[in-house]
């Protein structure tokens, strides 16, 4: 049996996309919630919000708060990091348009020897036959056996549940797939035999770890939430440049642009890309933005 994978970035784990059209969940009666944050200008004027979002959750995970209700009703626009992710045909062409341009031969070749038993217990996960990765280039590979790995639903993604709320009203993508995907495409082939080593490591705890990760977005624990999207394929520090740093920067700039016009976005990323020094509030205030907590 063959699947077709559709690929996405959660930086963290590199989870994966599916169609997007469930409304998101309502809110649950008390927290603790996950991460929000308020973008004031130098004269406390608020501007917007940043709210990190989860790429993959399971089912009946409860996370609107009423603060964030409150904010969804404000906001003018959504802003995201892709926002077409209800067309899982256009995805998947897209992918496989650049998965399969520059093979480099047989994948257990260019896996660690270590990992080996991590890579067979995912092609019988994914009822695949052994070739079926060979074709795919080394990042390729890398995002479609995260896909495998990954236990919690990209159907309840909380990406997917604000496009939902927002299907009236004006979304702004500061990437999209295609760029998305490129960054990968343009890794130097040790960078990417790095990633795929780094998602195959991650996969021999992955039930837990996903878990783990969940809880702690739920909770709002954003120094749990550091300490988890800050090792395995971020620990590389070519990645962790590649992946989180340059994007956050290129995201910062697109983001003070969209700040000082009227309307005040909702600006929804993956929540390894609100923490830390390298993380888009960081960001923001050295570019004279004030950035507050509120839940």
């Amino acid at each position: 049996m063959t699947r077709r994978f559709l690929p996405s970035l959660c930086i963290a784990l590199v989870l994966l996309l599916s169609a997007c059209g469930k409304q998101a969940d309502p809110a649950k009666p008390e927290g603790p919630y996950p991460a929000l944050w308020e973008i004031a200008d130098s004269r406390g004027a608020v501007e917007g919000w940043l709210f990190g979002t989860i790429h993959a959750l399971p089912d009946g995970a409860k996370w609107r708060s009423p603060q964030l209700d409150a904010v969804l009703a404000e906001a003018d626009m959504l802003v995201v990091e892709v926002a077409n992710l209800e067309n899982g045909d256009e995805l998947s062409t897209l992918f496989e348009e650049m998965a399969f341009d520059r093979p480099a031969g047989p994948l257990a070749q260019r896996i660690d020897p270590a990992l080996r038993d991590e890579f067979e217990t995912l092609l019988v996960k994914a009822k695949v036959r052994r070739g079926y990765f060979d074709p795919m280039e080394s990042w390729a590979a890398a995002l479609a056996l995260a896909q495998v790995a990954q236990s919690s639903k990209s159907e309840n993604g909380a990406d997917r549940a604000l496009l939902a709320v927002f299907d009236k009203r004006e979304v702004v993508e500061l990437e999209g797939a295609r760029k998305q995907l490129a960054i990968f495409d343009t890794l130097p082939e040790s960078e990417q035999r790095d990633l795929l080593n780094a998602v195959l490591e991650e996969s021999r705890a992955n039930e837990g770890e996903i878990s783990t990760l969940a809880t702690a977005w739920l909770e709002g624990d954003t120094e749990q939430l550091t300490q988890l999207t800050r090792r395995g394929i971020l620990a590389d520090p070519e990645l962790a440049q590649a992946l989180l740093r340059d994007r956050n920067a290129d995201w910062a700039a697109q983001i003070e642009n969209l700040l000082s016009a009227r309307d005040k976005p909702l600006i929804a990323v993956g929540a390894g890309h609100l923490l830390g020094a390298d993380g888009l509030p960081t960001m923001l205030e050295a570019r004279g933005f004030t950035i507050r907590r509120v839940e």
